[in-house]
């Protein structure tokens, strides 16, 4: 008997039910992943910050949108709020990160966060798989789509019958060339002491199979100047501890892991030389009723004298009208400037001189620099050069490439996840190919997307 199809017969189609994604944290990446979510209507969002004007502004009066105060610390009220939840985006400060994840754990959630994977998250693997729960980390830009493109040229490389023999891979988060306005060519549009204090690391790296150390103190000594096409040269300086990127991607073979930060030309000296005067130190000191001037002295172990720009050369070794006393000068290191702190730290002063000079200013732009270079050999003997660079721009007063390269990623993990397109459990990161694809797709269809060149070597 045939099957009758009349067109005039219409089923409801019944709309799946609205999640709850929970956001703690209302920092300069949560906009752009905020919005994602509003423009789903499959997904309403509950903001959750310290300051709850913050998270107010965030949510924009949006109907899918509320925000709430919450002090992390409070542990019944952090409990209360996941468990409403159907996924939550940490984008806390890294040390509360654990403290959500225990919270995701005792409730069966879900958990996404952009920071890199600490020893205590680690020891939450084995709670997190029992409680069948995702917690996914390093889905930001670095740690984030460096891992997600490295595994894709990677495994691409594996699945041609290659090996990867040499691993390099450069990142930073600059002004763009048009919004290079200051001698330090660098601007920053949050604090700037997570980036001074990267840079009293030690660094660890692998090339042409020797294991080389760097001592903190030296960093900034290790620098080489590297083209990137279109752009022109950057200074390039290890990032911390690449060895454990070895295993992480799968590259036993390889010869050369390298992974380093992009500044333009003139940071790495300088930076070394602020290092060496002592404003990178951390301890607190009594700074009531002095200059600026009156602390970097001190710190030089220098008295005050008329011709103190001469003195500062000599104990640093530079030439006094050079550019990096410039630099000094211009940051306000050897300015009058009362400190403004009865008590506090020289990188205290340092970050606020910092925070006061190296801004955005209305209508500039940002751009993200990222960089993989893959050294492939194959079967048959052919070598490759595989080079695949990642250049994005801020958008003049709209949101920063940094902002959308951080939170962009982790809205697109924290949609898999909602979707249950994640089939592993515990603490993970962006290496596997069910979670990278997707978010590469997803990258590249908001116009984030890579360069590729492959060169016979």
């Amino acid at each position: 008997m045939p099957i009758c199809r009349s067109s005039s017969i219409t089923v409801p189609s019944k709309r799946p039910p609205i999640k709850t994604l929970l956001v703690l944290g209302s920092g300069f990446v949560a906009g752009p992943l905020v919005r994602y979510f509003l423009d789903r209507a499959d997904v309403r969002v509950r903001i959750g910050d310290l300051e709850p004007q913050k998270a107010a502004a965030l949510a924009g009066g949006h109907p899918r949108a509320s925000a709430f105060g919450l002090d992390l610390k409070d542990e019944r009220a952090l409990n209360a709020e996941v468990a409403g939840a159907d996924a939550v985006i940490s984008l806390v400060p890294y040390v509360f990160h654990p403290s959500v994840a225990r919270a995701c754990i005792r409730n069966g959630k879900s958990m996404v966060t952009t920071s890199y994977v600490s020893e205590a998250m680690k020891g939450l693997d084995a709670e997190a798989r029992a409680a069948g729960v995702i917690l996914l980390n390093e889905v930001g830009l670095d740690p984030g789509i460096d891992h997600m493109e490295a595994m894709r040229l990677i495994d691409g490389v594996h699945r041609g019958g290659g090996r990867v023999l040499g691993f390099t891979s450069y990142c930073g988060g600059l002004p763009a060339p048009d919004s290079n306005t200051n001698p330090f060519g660098y601007k920053f549009s949050w604090s700037p002491r997570g980036v001074l204090l990267a840079g009293k690391n030690p660094a660890r790296y692998l090339r042409d199979g020797r294991e080389i150390r760097i001592a903190a103190e030296d960093l900034f000594d290790h620098y080489e100047l590297l083209p990137v096409p279109g752009l022109g040269i950057f200074e390039g300086y290890p990032n911390r501890d690449s060895l454990p990127y070895i295993d992480l991607y799968g590259i036993p073979e390889t010869k050369t892991m390298f992974r380093g930060t992009f500044r333009y030309p003139g940071w790495c000296p300088t930076l070394k030389k602020i290092g060496e005067l002592g404003y990178l130190d951390q301890a607190e000191r009594d700074l009531a009723g002095r200059t600026v001037l009156d602390l970097t002295l001190a710190l030089a172990g220098a008295a005050a004298a008329d011709d103190f720009r001469a003195v500062l050369a000599a104990r640093l070794g530079l030439a006094p009208q050079g550019d990096i006393l410039g630099r000094l000068d211009w940051l306000g290191l050897l300015g009058r400037e009362p400190l403004g702190l009865d008590q506090g730290s020289p990188l205290d002063v340092l970050e606020r001189l910092m925070l006061a000079r190296l801004q955005y200013a209305p209508g500039e732009r940002d751009m993200i620099v990222l960089q993989h270079v893959i050294d492939a050999q194959f079967e048959d003997g052919r070598r490759e050069t595989i080079t695949s660079t990642l250049i994005d721009y801020g958008i003049p007063g709209g949101d920063s490439s940094m902002a959308r390269t951080v939170g962009l990623p982790a809205a697109a993990g924290a949609r898999l996840v909602l979707e249950g397109r994640i089939g592993g459990r515990g603490v993970l990161v962006p290496v596997i190919p069910e979670i990278y694809y997707p978010i590469l797709e997803e990258l590249q269809a908001r116009g984030i997307a890579f360069r590729e060149e492959r060169r016979r070597v």
